[in-house]
């Protein structure tokens, strides 16, 4: 059965005109995708197009250079996601209908690193196994990965595609969860992630599904845990339980706010409380796009030093202040999934959209996920 908003959300929600900080969400300009050129499909021929960015507030100059250019770095994939900068400078994202997990080098050359055995995710899935979702960096440095078909979260322990594997979450309650999509820790060392059906066959209706709710969760003590060893089942946590389809997820540089959001029925961007035990409260809704008609949905998400949060959506990748407010949009010529930081100075914005990978130069580095020391 599908889930449905809390009475608080409702609330929220029907009122997201009024109650939503500062979103200009729907107020775009006629014309601006039709203006960006899509690149040709070869791979490992880079092209560049000129950025026709759709500006809503001036303090999007701070952020987006005046001669900015998008790069298609990589195309001819099946579908991208889960883009992640790793220590050795590269960017590694995830290629969910070839079932692996590529590597992007800085001149621009492509290599799998990671292949994952479709006979061993879930069979009803297909010839579309959808092995790997999203991925972050824990504090030491270890890649943790969403494992969208064998419903679980893991962590290779060095950044060898043979290493060890250990896994973090793969229940709640005694029950398989859905297909986790996206990952973030908190410098404690606790992993959050988001917990939607997508991965499932008929979502909600799957009879392959455990869990009533489409939640997020917290696995305390995430970056402890040992090498091998079996997850503390009993520790996870559910944190939020009343969005139908939470994807995107995302702290605020202080780790105050955790941002989160939902993909469907209703495009909306939700901010929470952290509170000291790292439990959320105070929900609130600083962006409603449920009526913009272009393709894309909220999906990844990252925030920059200053604040400034980036996330996919209708259009292309939503750059919003951290008080909420819609400063603009980046358009990209294909339904944008995810974005991550990367580069030498960790100012370029690289985008997973659809068949290819992008990016772009921007002015504000990004926050580093992995080691606490380097991550403002």
């Amino acid at each position: 059965m599908a889930r449905k908003f809390s009475p608080i959300l409702l609330v929220i929600a029907s009122a997201a005109s009024a109650l939503a900080w500062h979103c200009m969400a729907g107020k775009f300009t006629g014309g601006v995708l039709a203006a960006t050129q899509s690149p040709s499909a070869e791979v490992g021929s880079p092209a560049a197009v000129p950025l026709n960015v759709e500006k809503l507030d001036p303090a999007l100059d701070r952020i987006v250079p005046a001669n900015a250019t998008l790069i298609r770095a990589a195309t001819g994939y099946g579908f991208t996601e889960g883009p992640v900068w790793v220590p050795r400078g590269a960017l590694f994202f995830v290629d969910i209908q070839g079932n692996t997990i590529d590597e992007l080098d800085p001149d621009g050359k492509t290599q799998v690193f990671f292949h994952a055995d479709p006979d061993k995710g879930m069979a009803s899935h297909g010839p579309r196994k959808l092995v790997v979702n999203g991925m972050t960096l824990d504090p030491q440095g270890r890649l943790t990965v969403a494992g969208y078909s064998d419903r679980n979260v893991w962590r290779l322990e060095t950044l060898d595609p043979n290493g060890q594997k250990t896994i973090l979450a793969d229940s709640y309650q005694g029950k398989r969860l859905n297909s986790p999509n996206d990952t973030v820790y908190r410098s404690d060392g606790s992993l959050y992630f988001t917990d939607p059906p997508y991965g499932l066959p008929g979502a909600d209706k799957s009879p392959e599904k455990e869990l009533q709710v489409d939640g997020v969760f917290r696995v305390p003590g995430a970056a402890a845990q040992k090498p091998g060893s079996e997850p503390d089942r009993a520790r996870i946590q559910l944190v939020v339980s009343d969005l139908p389809r939470p994807n995107g997820i995302a702290f605020s540089p202080d780790e105050k706010y955790l941002y989160v959001n939902n993909s469907e029925p209703n495009k909306i961007w939700v901010r929470y409380r952290v509170k000291s035990d790292g439990t959320l409260a105070d929900a609130k809704i600083f962006c409603d796009a449920t009526s913009d008609p272009r393709k894309g949905n909220p999906d990844g998400m990252k925030v920059d030093r200053e604040g400034n949060i980036y996330s996919a959506g209708p259009g292309g990748v939503w750059i919003f202040s951290p008080d909420g407010k819609h400063l603009g949009t980046i358009p990209v010529p294909e339904t944008v999934g995810n974005v991550a930081w990367g580069g030498a100075d960790y100012k370029t914005l690289y985008i997973t959209a659809t068949h290819s990978v992008y990016s772009v130069a921007l002015k504000i580095p990004g926050i580093r996920p992995g080691p606490v020391t380097g991550r403002r």
